[in-house]
């Protein structure tokens, strides 16, 4: 079994309420994450109940039992793309630099888009800068195409 093939057999997604004390630790890694890279945290108001259903989700990604990974997704039906109001944002896709190049990222990226599909999403938008070219490049191999900005960054680069 090769790598890629190994990490994703002991890979699990697990649906946590953002407050959860794994997704607490990995939200706060990658806040420290985007202070390293922007400066400073993001500054997106969030609140818990956005992730709550049937609005949203919360994941952790568990590699062999370790919490390594997140992803989310909230509905944004005053969002309209490609014609359409049944949208949904992800938020806080990360992964511990420990667990990259495992896959792991696009694999959370897969879950959350079955699930939010799941829920009645039929888009799927984001934001992310110029500083996560990694981040880019997944999402772009993914299928996503860049979008009019929208959000709390809408004037960011």
């Amino acid at each position: 079994m090769d790598g890629v093939a190994e990490a994703v057999a002991a890979w699990q997604v697990v649906r946590v309420p953002i407050t959860h004390p794994d997704a607490a630790r990995l939200v706060d890694e990658v806040q420290q994450e985007y202070v390293e890279r922007y400066g400073g945290p993001d500054e997106t108001p969030l609140e818990p109940a956005y992730f709550e259903a049937p609005q949203g989700a919360f994941f952790v990604g568990y590699l062999d039992g370790v919490p390594v990974a997140t992803g989310a997704w909230r509905l944004r039906q005053d969002l309209v793309v490609d014609g359409s109001d049944r949208t949904a944002e992800i938020k806080r896709m990360y992964v511990v630099k420990a667990a990259r190049g495992r896959g792991l990222a696009r694999a959370m990226l897969a879950h959350l888009e079955d699930t939010a599909r799941g829920a009645g999403a039929e888009v799927m938008v984001l934001e992310t800068g110029a500083a996560q070219p990694e981040a880019i490049a997944l999402y772009e191999s993914s299928g996503y195409q860049r979008i009019t900005p929208f959000g709390f960054y809408k004037d960011s680069p």
